[in-house]
């Protein structure tokens, strides 16, 4: 049986030539397993004596095999691991929040306020005299004396020729504009009334005093007729708004009154005109007919292609020819 060093040795390193290669894990502890096999197979092996009185406890020295086997143990042990330091943690830099922030901001803004509001109070109080040639309080308490320069002995007194006015000239320049404000009002209502007269008394002196005198129907309700009485009204009756020769016609207002001489009502507006009576043809149109334009125009036809009927504003009663788009309808 070869050596337990020999084996191992020849295990490790078969050939003998290669280079020694380190043991692994595993080797390592099939190897202390089989020596802890070996080493319990020796002590099965030998028969331990009975102890007596005069015997003495001998320690089995171990065997030059079992020496080996340790020495190869010791050679082919793995190198001991270090272990590892704890590692001291070094303290992060912390980005500072708004809230450290604000509370900087305040604290540096409370500081610079203090120090503004004691500088002036220590230098008041007398405790920081920053020059001295400055008189403290004691120092000024006393009698002064206050030397002023007379400039107001070279002024002139003058005084100008205004005078407030009396309650007795305030008075009476009141009345003065009450008269005149009523003298003003007077006059105008003088204008006013005269103005007034004047236009009764033309309108009057056309109508029955001057030149133009109404004179009444000739004779009963006829075509003829009819036309007869509208003509002493052209070039005299201004157009308006009314239905009379005293004031104005309008053109429903002249066909108005103009009938109404006859005992013929018509009321006011061309469309209730034209309801009053028959649309005829221009073939059967006769003297006397109301003439009606679309556009809100009435007027009498004359019996020979024209018309009398008040036309507009600024222009009188008119007999004119025919115009535009138009239709009859006879009264009945």
């Amino acid at each position: 049986m070869a050596p337990l060093g020999d084996s191992l040795d020849n295990e490790q390193n078969p050939d003998n030539d290669r280079p020694e290669q380190p043991m692994t894990r595993r080797r390592l502890r099939e190897l202390e397993s089989q020596n802890s096999v070996a080493a319990n197979s020796v002590a099965a092996n030998v028969a331990p004596a009975a102890p007596s009185k005069d015997m003495v406890l001998a320690v089995p020295t171990p065997s030059a095999e079992a020496k080996a086997t340790a020495t190869a143990l010791e050679v082919k042990k793995p190198a001991p691991v270090a272990t590892q330091r704890p590692s001291i943690r070094t303290p992060r830099f912390t980005k500072p929040s708004k809230k450290s922030a604000g509370r900087a901001v305040v604290m540096t803004f409370a500081a610079a306020l203090v120090a503004t509001m004691a500088l002036p109070a220590y230098a008041f109080g007398g405790g920081g005299n920053f020059e001295s040639g400055v008189a403290t309080d004691g120092e000024l308490a006393g009698n002064q004396t206050l030397v002023v320069p007379d400039a107001s002995a070279a002024l002139a007194v003058s005084r100008d020729n205004y005078t407030a006015p009396t309650p007795e000239e305030l008075q009476a320049s009141r009345e003065r504009a009450a008269a005149a404000v009523a003298a003003t009002q007077a006059a105008a209502a003088r204008e006013a009334a005269a103005a007034s007269a004047a236009t009764a008394a033309a309108a009057k002196g056309a109508s029955s005093d001057g030149a133009f005198t109404v004179n009444p129907p000739s004779g009963a309700y006829s075509g003829a007729a009819v036309v007869e009485y509208a003509e002493q009204f052209v070039g005299k009756v201004p157009y308006g708004s009314g239905a009379s020769p005293d004031t104005s016609f309008g053109c429903d207002g002249l066909t108005q009154y103009v009938f109404g001489q006859f005992g013929i009502y018509l009321p006011r507006l061309v469309s209730n005109q034209a309801a009053m009576g028959i649309p005829i043809s221009p073939a059967d149109a006769q003297a006397g007919d109301l003439i009606i334009w679309p556009i809100g125009h009435v007027g009498i036809y004359d019996g020979a292609g024209g018309s009398i009927d008040s036309p507009d504003w600024g222009r009188y009663v008119e007999h004119r020819p025919l115009w535009g788009s138009y239709y009859f309808v006879r009264i009945v």
